[in-house]
């Protein structure tokens, strides 16, 4: 069963503030509901699934629980910064096959506030593997900076191609009021700042910060009766990419088996994306998987970044033009929340202007989570304009 065109995307709210010490996780899950729903025209009555794999307490049943919502379907899924293209996956294929209508999603975190790290949320020290790699003191940036180096060292890749990431992620921040780190960058500072585990810098490293949001998926027939513009679900898949399975490469993600499924399944090829959001959680991250998604062919994603593919509105890819997990906005250590919500803003032509692309009429979103040095899970989301 395919889920092209059994589902849209009505409504979608990111929280402004990214640090938020005067709220609860709660709170935070309360606050963007309530804003997705009046996105989208609905209210909380409406709602009859739920999907939340971060929530306090006992997750997603806690968290309905403060929402006051009954749902007759719970998604609990969670695999980190991905989690939300892939709840937006089983909300279609839930409502294609008659199990909900109105599915709501949520994310909220405090880590900022909190003074925690990127590991925040998880005992790494009671995983299957944590006897064996944590003992061992290795970090989430020590991992990326494992595979920056092979790359580096299997294709030539450079320190200075790298830092054309970040560039484009400010030149599109500087247009958001709401992100974190809004001034403009060059090459020279990223590369000019503190070398956090080489190869990779402090401005190679994405934002931490507090903040959430949420988006609606609802059924065709419901999208018809709202006074709203609803994005097309066209495709969705997740593959997880493990070390169990020898040899390891570092230079490859689970992107090489998501991304050519789901865009299969919307009847795409990577030529039709108009626009790209881009998990960034290091700059390493996203040029391995442009590779993966089929962009570029595997090496040369090193001389498409610096060639200024990326940046909005003219770049052969524009991506994250909300400044991404780099410069505005990584709630939770999660910024797959937020690459939905942008791909939205994009489709419905409600990006900044110095940003907006032009003619939108296919976006990705793409989420990593866990970490391309070891273990992560790749989901690939294909959203269409095309109208109800």
């Amino acid at each position: 069963m395919s889920i092209r065109g059994a589902a849209y995307i009505a409504g979608v709210y990111e929280h402004p503030r990214r640090e938020i010490p005067d709220r609860s996780l709660a709170q935070i899950h309360a606050e963007v509901a309530f804003g997705a729903l009046s996105d989208a025209g609905l209210s909380m009555s409406d709602v009859d699934a739920y999907f939340c794999g971060d929530g306090p307490g006992l997750g997603g049943l806690s968290t309905a629980d403060y929402l006051g919502i009954r749902p007759v379907f719970l998604d609990s899924t969670e695999t980190g910064g991905s989690s939300y293209m892939a709840h937006v996956g089983h909300a279609a294929a839930a409502i294609a096959m008659g199990k909900c209508r109105v599915a709501l999603v949520t994310l909220a975190g405090r880590p900022r506030s909190e003074k925690l790290g990127a590991r925040s949320g998880r005992n790494f020290d009671n995983t299957p593997e944590g006897g064996f790699e944590e003992v061992f003191g290795g970090t989430l940036a020590g991992l990326y900076a494992m595979a920056a180096r092979r790359h580096m060292y299997e294709y030539g890749t450079t320190s200075e191609q790298l830092a054309e990431v970040k560039v484009a992620a400010s030149l599109h921040a500087q247009h958001n009021p709401h992100a974190l780190l809004r001034k403009p960058l060059t090459a020279a500072d990223v590369l000019n700042s503190p070398l956090i585990s080489d190869p990779l810098h402090t401005y190679d490293c994405c934002v931490i910060t507090d903040g959430g949001g949420a988006f609606v998926v609802v059924s065709p027939e419901v999208a018809k009766s709202l006074n709203r513009h609803c994005v097309a679900v066209l495709g969705e898949c997740e593959v997880p990419k493990g070390v169990s399975a020898a040899p390891v490469d570092l230079t490859h993600t689970g992107a090489v088996w998501s991304g050519p499924r789901a865009m299969a399944e919307a009847g795409v090829t990577p030529a039709d994306i108009d626009y790209a959001s881009i998990y960034d959680s290091f700059t390493i991250t996203v040029l391995l998987t442009l590779e993966d998604l089929g962009f570029i062919p595997k090496g040369r994603g090193g001389e498409f970044v610096a060639s200024g593919a990326l940046r909005a509105p003219d770049g052969a890819l524009p991506f994250n033009t909300d400044g991404g997990g780099l410069c505005s906005n990584h709630p939770g250590n999660r910024g797959g929340m937020t690459k939905v919500i942008e791909a939205v803003r994009q489709l419905r032509g409600e990006a900044h202007p110095a940003v907006q692309v032009p003619d939108c009429e296919i976006a990705l979103a793409h989420g990593t989570g866990g970490s391309v040095g070891t273990r992560a899970v790749s989901a690939t989301l294909i959203l269409g304009r095309e109208a109800v």
